[in-house]
């Protein structure tokens, strides 16, 4: 019996990973949005994440138009994850970790791009490493 006690929780546990892997962008904006204020830079830091991998995948696809879309909301939400971040002051570390890491990423995508393509992609990558930049000055700046 206990045996299939562990057993049902272990599935129901893969169901709702796989549940919350399937909500949109808006619902989890949403529930970012209705979050306590130091759960809201790591939710942030998800959706910016997840349209990261997103805009990978439509520049692969050759969808230009829609990728640089997706590339907007991997900004907006950057920049909402470090505007939580420094209410949050406790996330600091994390989401500027997390940044460093996704404006890497936007430069690798840089790479694959033609010379038409990589304009928004860099400028994408440079407000990142500004957000970065300033998340590095709250950390270990004078007006802590």
């Amino acid at each position: 019996m206990p045996r299939c006690l562990t057993i049902s929780v272990i599935l129901l546990a893969a169901v709702l990973n796989c549940a919350g892997e399937k909500e949109t962008v808006q619902q989890l904006a949403a529930r970012a949005e209705a979050a306590r204020p130091e759960d809201r830079p790591g939710l942030y830091v998800g959706i910016a994440e997840r349209q990261l991998k997103v805009v990978a995948e439509l520049f692969g696809a050759g969808r230009d138009e829609e990728a640089v879309a997706a590339v907007k909301d991997v900004v907006t939400y950057s920049e909402k994850a470090h505007d939580a971040a420094i209410v949050a002051r406790n996330k600091l570390k994390g989401t500027e970790i997390a940044m460093r890491k996704m404006a890497a990423k936007l430069r690798d995508i840089k790479r694959t791009l033609s010379f038409e393509d990589q304009a928004p992609v860099q400028a994408a990558a440079d407000r990142l490493e500004a957000l970065r930049t300033d998340l590095l000055s709250k950390m270990f700046g004078r007006g802590k």
